[in-house]
């Protein structure tokens, strides 16, 4: 059965630069026993395009700090141990992440780290230090069944997932498996236009029926997309039972890649601009609700 689909009226929010410390102390309530973990930067399989530059303020502390889900795969790094990088989920990392933050520091008041936070859902209690986290290359993610477990918990706390950079109905299969462990009641919707992802800092109607190119495949003259059947932009999520959004699936979309790639004249400037807004919609989401 595919994906239901879900229709939620237009909300108005308000957000200041206070609110990401309010929901990061929501999201840690009953975890302050376990300790933060430090910054550090792992190699990423994309190598030298992939690199980005470390931001003379890294360590200074802020509201809001991008995380970056570090998971076991499917043997995409060939071999190479994934807590340390030159894996799957190093896909758009770090350079995407950081024009991420550099747009939310450009479009929103909101005070974010310079630096994104690789999180190990196998670091007792750190996952709840950090209420946004991106999935890179998402089909290859193999959850333990304690990692499942962590995931729930973090996101029925007030945590957010967003899901991106996988392709075709093969890859769907293997990413679902995963998720239906970590929701096995929970339906993966379908999104409509209406939802307030898609509103709330810009507004971004044509979002919904946009596909987010490859970088590789529409650099190499293709049409953007991945296998044979990855032509079709689909934009999915998972909801709590107060219909707060917790995962959001970029499905048949490669949002950073476009993130990753926005500064090199080969990707197409239009998908570049609108995945950057549509990055500052999904965080001010998270913060809000």
């Amino acid at each position: 059965m595919g994906p239901a689909t879900r229709t939620l009226p237009k909300r108005v929010i308000r957000y200041t630069k206070g609110v990401a410390l309010g929901f990061a102390s929501a999201v840690l309530f009953a975890s302050s026993v376990h300790a933060q973990r430090e910054w550090r930067v792992f190699p990423s399989f994309e190598g030298a395009s992939a690199e980005a530059p470390l931001p003379a303020d890294w360590n200074v502390p802020a509201e809001l700090v991008i995380g970056r889900l570090m998971y076991p795969d499917s043997g995409f790094g060939r071999g190479a141990d994934w807590r340390q990088g030159y894996t799957s989920w190093t896909d758009d990392y770090p350079r995407g992440d950081r024009t991420l933050i550099a747009m939310i520091r450009r479009f929103t008041r909101t005070n974010v780290r310079g630096v994104e936070q690789p999180i190990n859902l196998e670091d007792a209690g750190d996952v709840y230090y950090w209420p946004f986290m991106i999935v890179g290359l998402a089909s290859a993610w193999q959850l333990t069944d304690e990692m499942a477990a962590t995931l729930r918990e973090y996101l029925l706390r007030g945590g957010f997932m967003f899901c991106d950079s996988f392709f075709g109905t093969r890859n769907w299969v293997v990413f679902e498996e995963s998720l239906k462990r970590v929701f096995p009641d929970r339906p993966i919707v379908e999104l409509t236009g209406d939802e307030l992802v898609f509103h709330n800092v810009f507004d971004l109607p044509e979002m919904i029926n946009t596909q987010i190119p490859n970088a590789n495949s529409v650099m190499r003259g293709g049409y953007g997309f991945m296998g044979q059947d990855g032509a079709t932009p689909h934009w999915r999520g998972v909801f709590d039972d107060e219909g707060r959004l917790m995962v959001l699936i970029a499905h048949n979309n490669d949002v950073a890649d476009a993130w990753q790639w926005a500064d090199d004249p080969r990707y197409p400037s239009d998908k570049a601009n609108l995945a950057l807004r549509f990055g500052v919609n999904v965080v001010m989401y998270a913060l809000t609700h």
